[in-house]
């Protein structure tokens, strides 16, 4: 199980709407729970810490190589894992705090965002809506078949920094493309920024999120 921080509701109701935030490679929980002030106040938050540890204090949800082209390179395998994991933590915190069926979101940074996509597309009865900051989809961790009818329900808030020197903007572009493919509901922004999430990006998801949760 994933250890976790939580932010309940300003007014804490029975059956709570939920957040949870999965931060990028290298971070930890505590790096994207501090928006949790600036998210709209009726959101259960939960900031999720990944669970393989790197050094200062950091955190991945599954391994990056360099190969011998200097090219990084995921470790599907473990991400397709930790996909399931996750899968059973959603259903853990429905339980464990009465979540309100069918409003469960998600947001993500870098390799969480790059998750949030998969979570949400391989298993889009949990999820209500995305926020995908900053990540690419990896179609090598996506389902196999593609269901569209399941996929109605989605809806994707996903933005990227033009000037992104971790992952580069044309991965990003290709977001959208595929989201449109599947006829699924999504917001697609960049911004003059770099591998971050500026002022102007929180101020737009965080309007996003409080029209569609």
């Amino acid at each position: 199980m994933f250890k976790y921080l939580l932010k309940k509701p300003h007014n804490y109701t029975e059956n709570p709407k939920a957040l949870l935030i999965l931060h990028g490679f290298g971070s930890n929980e505590a790096d994207l729970f501090s928006f949790a002030d600036q998210l709209p106040d009726d959101l259960l938050i939960i900031s999720a810490r990944a669970p393989i540890s790197l050094d200062f204090g950091g955190y991945a949800w599954y391994p990056i190589y360099i190969n011998a082209q200097n090219e990084k390179i995921s470790d599907n395998q473990k991400a397709q894992d930790v996909l399931k994991e996750l899968s059973v933590f959603i259903d853990f915190l429905k339980d464990k705090y009465h979540i309100k069926s069918g409003y469960f979101n998600l947001l993500g940074f870098s390799q969480g965002a790059v998750l949030s996509n998969a979570l949400a597309l391989n298993y889009p009865e949990k999820i209500k809506n995305v926020v995908s900051l900053s990540g690419y989809i990896n179609e090598d961790i996506m389902p196999l078949k593609d269901n569209v009818e399941k996929y109605k329900k989605l809806n994707f808030f996903v933005s990227h920094g033009l000037y992104d020197d971790v992952i580069p903007i044309d991965w990003a572009r290709k977001t959208p493309v595929y989201l449109t493919e599947r006829q699924i509901s999504h917001t697609y922004k960049e911004y003059p920024m770099g591998h971050e999430v500026s002022y102007d990006c929180l101020k737009d998801f965080r309007q996003w999120l409080q029209q569609n949760i």
